[in-house]
């Protein structure tokens, strides 16, 4: 079977079954309820954090490309983390943007800003119903894990659980600390909503303005794009020219003055002994992206 068979590209939103993406949207509006303390703010950063980890260093360089290897208990850690971050599971996920690396920027795209517009590369695909399942036959690396696919099918269960254990503790500093001023509907506001959509939106970006605004090192063959201000917000994701380039590497800031969290955090894991066998760029694509610059 033909993969356009396979995957029929109607090009349009089902807003029935995009509900819970459009109502986490409309939640944000509760924070004008329960307000934001310092607690909740710091809370609320630290969720953001950790969960754009778990998308751009796990669900990313890890299960998209395997830009390093770790134990399989780790891996469904960083698995676990990304699906938080409320954006389906990892096989779902990575399926998607392995499909993105072999067609990028043509029709057959799941999100082409130069083909369907940039208000579709940046979230209309993602309502899209051609969009929803999960391309196993694009991941048969990680669908052999029986606790993946688990996850990749009950994916709203690790969200669900950062929910309630935010609403646990925002109560029981309500009952204990009162003059700190949370609760527990306002850290899942915070730590949960206001987060998430801020996570949605930053790695749409990449999709969207990191095919359309920046500059260009590499002659890749589709529309990438290099750009400090997106690097800064996703976590080094915005030296994606330099990606496409090389996607296998952990490190998309090839150079010391591309600024790659991701990276750092991925290397101090290394340190630990969590990961290893940490790739970067050849030595070949270095060469070539100084002459380019």
């Amino acid at each position: 079977m033909s993969d356009t068979a396979v995957r029929p590209r109607t090009g349009t939103i089902d807003l029935m079954t995009s509900i819970p993406f459009l109502g986490v949207h409309a939640a944000c509006l509760f924070v004008l309820w329960t307000g934001i303390s310092p607690v909740a703010a710091v809370v609320g950063f630290v969720t953001f954090s950790v969960r754009m980890f778990g998308l751009t260093g796990g669900f990313h360089r890890y299960f998209c490309h395997r830009s390093y290897r770790t134990s399989r208990w780790f891996q469904f850690v960083l698995a676990w983390v990304g699906t938080s971050a409320a954006q389906k599971g990892p096989l779902w996920w990575a399926a998607h943007h392995r499909h993105h690396h072999k067609h990028a920027d043509t029709e057959e795209d799941p999100h082409p800003p130069g083909v369907k517009g940039f208000y579709w590369a940046h979230a209309g695909w993602i309502m899209a119903p051609e969009n929803s399942r999960t391309r196993i036959e694009l991941v048969p690396d990680f669908a052999e894990f029986p606790e993946l696919r688990w996850l990749d099918k009950y994916h709203y269960l690790a969200p669900a659980t950062l929910i309630a254990a935010l609403y646990g503790v925002g109560a029981w500093l309500a009952a204990t600390r009162p003059d700190l001023g949370t609760s527990g509907a306002q850290m899942v506001v915070v730590g949960f909503v206001l987060s998430t959509v801020l996570l949605y939106h930053v790695t749409f970006a990449v999709n969207s303005f990191g095919h359309t605004w920046g500059s260009r090192r590499y002659e890749t063959g589709e529309g990438s794009r290099n750009s400090f201000l997106l690097a800064l917000v996703t976590g080094g994701e915005g030296w994606h020219n330099n990606h496409h380039r090389f996607p296998a590497s952990a490190r998309q800031g090839f150079y010391w003055w591309e600024i790659d969290p991701t990276h750092y955090a991925i290397v101090v894991l290394g340190w630990l002994s969590l990961v290893w066998n940490v790739r970067g760029p050849s030595q070949q694509v270095l060469e070539t992206g100084r002459s380019q610059s």
